[in-house]
């Protein structure tokens, strides 16, 4: 199956998805770098190897834009933040989830190691979630109430997953969520243009990894 986008083709695609959800992309903000956090979701081998059962072609083609927002938010001395999608090898955490999905995460694998190419720093904050939401049972929301945090970039994958899942969990909770549309990708362009319309019409502003590069100073 062809990836419904690639690096090469990322831009013009995003183009396509911003028109189509403008009319209800309404909430345009700019970001309080000040305030500001990125947080990078569930960038890991386990869905961005070929390979594997839950393979996320989208997240191939966002790498780029991911790492130019980390530097980004880096060189203006500002928190990035990874989230890993793990359980226990025991399964002893999988609940329903490991009925519901072929394969899991296992935590201390080699699949569940961030990709290299956006590797966390040592000082930098990794959060360990068995959930969709980076905010369910885990210490993310302490983390970010600790830096003061008012403004969050949710990047990564899927899209439609764990990106909108916690996207509404961090509106939920008061913050001002901007959403990539190109630093976020899922398995198919349906799902991303339908999550991109669900998170612009309910929670958060929708732009692209440019636009918020050229806001972080």
């Amino acid at each position: 199956m062809q990836p419904y986008t690639t690096v090469e083709n990322i831009a013009s695609k995003t183009k396509v998805w911003l028109e189509r959800i403008r009319p209800f992309n309404l909430h345009e903000m700019r970001l309080n770098t000040a305030a500001s956090a990125l947080l990078v979701v569930d960038m890991q081998r386990f869905f961005l190897d070929e390979t594997s059962p839950t393979f996320t072609c989208g997240g191939l083609a966002i790498l780029p834009n991911i790492s130019r927002l980390m530097d980004a938010f880096r060189q203006a001395g500002r928190p990035v933040i990874f989230t890993r999608h793990e359980h226990h090898p025991n399964h002893l955490d999988s609940g329903i989830m490991g009925w519901w999905w072929q394969g899991m995460c296992l935590e201390g694998s080699p699949e569940s190691e961030i990709h290299q190419d956006l590797a966390p720093r040592p000082d930098e904050k990794v959060v360990s979630k068995h959930r969709y939401s980076a905010f369910y049972n885990t210490d993310l929301e302490t983390v970010l109430r600790g830096l003061k945090i008012e403004d969050l970039v949710i990047a990564g994958v899927m899209t439609n997953m764990c990106c909108e899942s916690t996207a509404r969990d961090a509106y939920y909770r008061d913050y001002r969520v901007f959403l990539p549309a190109d630093g976020t990708g899922t398995i198919n362009e349906e799902m991303h243009l339908a999550s991109l319309l669900n998170i612009a019409f309910g929670f958060a502003y929708v732009t692209t990894c440019q636009a918020l590069v050229e806001q972080v100073v």
